[in-house]
């Protein structure tokens, strides 16, 4: 988990993301929104062997970019949204983004103690969650 204030770009922080996360488990794949979609950052995840899931933004090209995207944005425009995201099994992003939204996602008042309470509230969750393996 990375903590950035409002003027820091989510793909500028997939790096250090994929990287720590990697620290603790396999990563095989990557289910990202539309901000992550960048050449930049599917080479990144190629790198690092994991396979991205990026929602192609509407204006994407398919003779840009690395192949996994290049196929990503003709299966998008060939079968539409919908389709697209039932194949490439992109509605297993809104697991992680409701847990977020649920569990971190709250107002704090001061931005000095945002990354020590969403540490220690990721803690806690992935601690519960564990309990049942």
């Amino acid at each position: 988990m990375d903590v950035t204030t409002d003027d820091v770009h989510d793909s500028k922080v997939l790096p250090s993301l994929m990287a720590n996360a990697s620290r603790h488990r396999a990563i095989i794949e990557a289910h990202m929104d539309g901000a992550y979609d960048s050449s930049k950052n599917y080479a990144q995840l190629g790198w690092m062997s994991i396979k991205p899931i990026i929602n192609p933004r509407r204006n994407a090209r398919v003779d840009r970019g690395p192949p996994e995207r290049r196929n990503s944005v003709m299966i998008l425009k060939t079968l539409g949204e919908k389709a697209w995201g039932r194949l490439m099994g992109y509605g297993r992003r809104w697991s992680a983004e409701t847990e977020f939204s649920n569990a971190y996602m709250e107002n704090i008042a001061w931005l000095k103690n945002i990354t020590k309470e969403l540490s220690a509230k990721a803690y806690t969750y992935n601690m519960l969650t564990n309990l049942q393996n």
